[in-house]
């Protein structure tokens, strides 16, 4: 008998061990956050190396920070998988030149709008044939699968020009610079930031005719009204101490982007 209770006295203290170690792992998740971002934007979401750098980097640290967060593991989020990742719950949050729009709204929610752009075309600095979305029609043109850039092409000029779409945004700008395609359209917040890359510089330039308004977003989790209000809190703090403004003139202003007077914008309403 003595032995019988030794030996679940035994079995008890390592099943409490064991749940021990279950908390102390949770309570070290708790302070990581894994959220998703772009790799291959100038400016924007760029690895450099083993860091990230850019404008939506700055943001989403700044968010992360505010929303009690000690560690940040980020992932990179295609434009074409980033409604899959919220919904799968790769990701907890994606800051990644998101285009807030009706249809995405239907699979997750949006905190935010956080900066306001408009799709725009890069071309050879030598191209002297598009100077506007008038002359895309009979054009080689390239953007990234999934991305709202390449649904506004297709209903506009599906038939009349050449689309081809790639998965990243890197793959494009290569191919205009090797001559296979004519035209890059995407936000004109992406398309300066690869222009202003010195490995580019000289080579391309932006038209500077916007043709959309994409109102990026902090996309979450669909329904998670309370994460949408914190994130929400946390950029009208940012907007307010300067960091915004700060983050912006670094990464974007030496590209040529305009801000606008549309930012930084107003948030809509958490749902």
């Amino acid at each position: 008998m003595f032995k019988k209770l030794k030996a679940l006295a035994v079995a008890a203290a390592a099943l409490a061990l064991a749940a021990g170690g279950l908390t102390a792992c949770s309570g070290g998740d708790d302070d990581t956050v894994r959220i998703g971002i772009k790799f291959d934007q100038p400016g924007l979401g760029q690895q450099v190396g083993d860091d990230y750098e850019g404008f939506d980097i700055d943001v989403a640290r700044y968010v992360a920070d505010e929303l009690g967060y000690a560690n940040i593991e980020f992932v990179e989020a295609p434009s074409g998988n980033r409604e899959t990742m919220l919904q799968s719950e790769q990701v907890k949050m994606i800051f990644a030149t998101y285009s807030i729009t009706d249809e995405r709204k239907e699979k997750v929610s949006f905190a935010g709008p956080y900066i306001i752009a408009g799709q725009d075309l890069l071309v050879r600095a030598d191209d002297t044939s598009v100077s506007g979305p008038d002359d895309l029609p009979g054009k080689k043109l390239c953007s990234v699968k999934g991305s709202t850039s390449a649904q506004n092409l297709n209903d506009e000029y599906g038939g009349k020009a050449q689309l081809q779409e790639y998965d990243t945004y890197s793959k494009c700008v290569e191919a205009l610079v090797a001559g296979s395609i004519d035209v890059m359209s995407t936000d004109n917040t992406i398309l300066y930031g690869f222009a202003s890359e010195e490995q580019y510089r000289g080579k391309l330039k932006v038209v500077g005719k916007t043709f959309s308004e994409e109102r990026y977003g902090v996309g979450i989790k669909k329904g998670d009204v309370e994460l949408c209000n914190q994130i929400n809190d946390a950029l009208t703090k940012m907007i307010e101490d300067g960091e915004w403004q700060k983050s912006a003139d670094k990464w974007l202003g030496p590209a040529g982007f305009e801000l606008g007077t549309e930012n930084p914008p107003a948030f809509d309403t958490c749902s």
